[in-house]
């Protein structure tokens, strides 16, 4: 079975990379391995994305906890003790049976990361996610942070919520060296990728629109696919000291040219302080990372 669908087709067709996205598609599986079970379990940080199912805006949340909040509970089940505040724009998600999530759990220590996408199921601890996909990506443009510790007294300020970036706002996603996207496709399936460059590789063009060049990668395109076919999309930016997060939601699109840049319009942001409990330690940046065009 194709474990792409027509809008990855049509960007990996029109890239000329439809043959090595099928041989990497080939790793794209519905069970989670022993090692992958055993990489979830040392993880205090995953993120998801979804569609919000009352006003079907697209975000991306983390969830955070000590390891062993995530596991695998099955050779096809991703168990998760705890969620997000009431206030999060994926509280609904995540409450409702059967939404279709993504998931990426990343490590900055051993610069490894593994995706998760499937069906979502409530628990009494929390929620499960029933695997249609799973699948680790390579380390290229993820940075590498040493260590991290818990701060234990901090808990999530006041989330601030707008229409579009103010200064400060703009100043956070200009000094990012990652931020995660989520994105959907027709009601059915959702995904979260990661993406990193040095700082200043996501330009903020104005209150409302942010762009950045769309690095080579392992030639899939499922993110990009995905916008290809449904232009919703949500943005996760990481203060990974103070854990403060920023939430984007709007839609995006993909320019081909003499670069490959994405593009991306905000609807809604939602900043909430301290809303991460872990404080990493300061970033190498990897090697392929290029250097943010002035």
């Amino acid at each position: 079975m194709d474990v792409y669908h027509a809008g990855s087709r049509t960007v990996q067709d029109r890239v000329g990379v439809r043959e090595q996205a099928d041989h990497v598609g080939r790793a794209i599986g519905e069970g989670i391995k022993p090692v992958a079970a055993a990489f979830l379990e040392l993880q205090p940080l995953l993120v998801l994305g979804a569609a919000d199912p009352s006003a079907g805006r697209v975000w991306a949340s983390p969830l955070s906890g000590t390891p062993g909040f995530v596991r695998a509970t099955g050779p096809h089940r991703m168990s998760v003790a705890g969620g997000v505040p009431e206030t999060d724009p994926l509280a609904t998600a995540l409450a409702t049976p059967g939404t279709p999530v993504g998931t990426i759990a990343l490590d900055p220590r051993t610069r490894r990361r593994m995706r998760l996408n499937g069906r979502l199921r409530p628990t009494a601890r929390g929620f499960a996610v029933e695997a249609e996909k799973v699948f680790a990506n390579c380390p290229k443009y993820l940075q590498r942070r040493e260590s991290y510790e818990v701060v234990g007294d901090r808990r999530p300020g006041v989330a601030v919520r707008g229409g579009e970036l103010g200064p400060e706002q703009a100043e956070f996603i200009s000094a990012a060296d990652t931020f995660f996207m989520a994105t959907v496709h027709s009601g059915t399936a959702a995904e979260v990728s990661h993406r990193g460059g040095n700082p200043g590789f996501v330009h903020v063009d104005s209150p409302r629109e942010l762009s950045w060049r769309d690095y080579p990668g392992n030639s899939m395109f499922l993110t990009l696919g995905n916008l290809a076919a449904d232009p919703r999309a949500g943005l996760l930016f990481l203060d990974w000291t103070s854990g403060t997060t920023l939430q984007l939601t709007g839609e995006a699109h993909t320019e081909f040219g003499t670069e490959r840049r994405v593009r991306f319009t905000v609807t809604e942001v939602v900043q909430t302080p301290s809303a991460v409990p872990l404080r990493w330690s300061a970033p190498a940046y990897s090697p392929a990372n290029p250097e943010p065009a002035g």
